[in-house]
């Protein structure tokens, strides 16, 4: 019988979501061929699974961050390939958090062979966590504020920022969790399709956002230095706009957005920022997968009769990161990346910017799998967001470690 297959991960099998594990497998026979799978079950009871065959080293053990999967979700030594290549057997899910006070708990097991899995040899449970130790999540109803603010443990003072998500609408406190488990006072800001706030909004009101600074500038634990914003997709250029029209914002970080305005009106004390024309009619819905393409709805952003949506970005006194994939294929991020990032360097203005092969729209902490197509809360049809497995997987990694070092230095 030999001794009892044993799964550990390392350093813990207890961590957080963004954490990278190792992953080893011990006690297997030399050379002996292997299947493991990572299983996950998310909120709503939706099944993720991955799996990818390995063989054994001459000492009966496996360990994910040196042995090269040699089939099933993933090839080559990918430490962390189980996680990001998780997959609902029902097309076009998308693994999102929820309840941020529980983990994600994902089985690992160990079957015998590349072949039918029928034999279980061992296997353990990780548990990802989205809510570091002593991190306090404090619902927010303040005002018009429908928002979450994270405190990290301690009594600071700790940069503070503002996270938005698309137009999807929503409390996503996901991300915001995770960054104030690494340090940030964290504030998840809905702005639409929440409790009373409508789904799509015939304008949106700058004085909302500064509401948001305001509260949380006169946190006791924000460095008073200036504040940070963070915004994918819709939420980009409403986190461009915050640090062009209101004071008090250092650092902007724009994830798969653009330089304009896009679909909503922006009201301002005195001024409105019309959305960017486009035309619905553009849309072209597939016959095969019946997925929705945006791409092409926008009239061209190099017209100048477009130029009234554009955000005067260089007139802020905030510093930029654009992050965009190249194979974001529900808007033209990358090109609407290179727009902004062109404008604020004609003005001599500084601002980072990182395009990645092979990543799709929804640029997620590191170790989410790539959702490729998923249901657009707001519009109601399937919306194909694009982004290849193992490319999505890398960009998000490296995303999210610029994004902190970003914040880290400006604020």
């Amino acid at each position: 019988a030999g001794m009892a297959v044993q799964v550990t991960v390392l350093p813990s099998s207890r961590c957080l979501f963004d954490d990278p594990v190792q992953i080893r497998v011990a006690g297997l026979l030399p050379q002996q061929a292997v299947t493991l799978r990572a299983s996950l079950v998310d909120e709503s009871g939706e099944l993720f699974q991955a799996h990818a065959h390995y063989r054994a080293g001459s000492s009966g053990e496996l360990d994910l961050s040196r042995s090269p999967a040699l089939g099933g979700s993933y090839l080559g030594v990918e430490p962390m390939g189980l996680l990001w290549s998780l997959k609902s057997k029902a097309p076009y899910k998308r693994l999102a958090k929820r309840n941020v006070l529980t983990p994600f708990c994902v089985d690992l097991e160990v079957y015998e062979g590349h072949g039918d899995m029928s034999r279980l040899l061992g296997k353990c449970t990780n548990e990802r966590w989205f809510l570091g130790e002593g991190v306090k999540r404090i619902s927010v109803r303040e005002g018009r504020l429908k928002a979450t603010l994270f405190l990290p443990p301690g009594p600071g003072p700790f940069p503070g920022l503002i996270d938005l998500y698309g137009s999807g609408g929503g409390l996503v406190e996901y991300r915001a969790s995770l960054l104030a488990s690494r340090g940030f006072v964290t504030l998840a800001l809905a702005y639409m399709a929440f409790e009373d706030l409508p789904a799509m909004p015939e304008v949106i009101e700058l004085s909302y956002f500064e509401e948001a600074v305001n509260f949380l500038r006169k946190q006791q634990q924000v460095k008073d230095t200036g504040i940070g914003v963070l915004g994918l997709s819709k939420g980009a250029d409403l986190a461009l706009s915050m640090a062009t029209f209101l004071p008090g914002i250092k650092a902007a970080v724009s994830i798969s957005g653009s330089g304009f305005n896009s679909f909503i009106p922006l009201q301002g004390d005195g001024f409105i920022v019309p959305p960017h024309p486009y035309d619905l009619g553009r849309m072209k819905i597939s016959d095969e997968s019946g997925l929705a393409d945006f791409s092409d709805i926008l009239d061209d952003h190099r017209d100048p009769a477009t130029w009234d949506c554009r955000i005067p970005m260089e007139r802020s006194l905030a510093k930029f990161l654009f992050l965009s994939g190249l194979d974001d294929t529900n808007w033209k991020s990358d090109l609407y990346c290179q727009d902004a990032v062109q404008r604020l360097q004609q003005y001599g203005r500084e601002v980072e910017f990182c395009s990645y092969s092979g990543a799709g729209h929804l640029l997620e902490p590191p170790y989410l799998p790539l959702c490729q197509a998923s249901i657009h809360k707001v519009l109601g049809v399937f919306v194909h967001w694009g982004g290849q497995w193992k490319e999505h997987a890398k960009a998000q990694e490296d995303a999210w470690h610029r994004i902190q070092a970003f914040f880290w230095q400006h604020l």
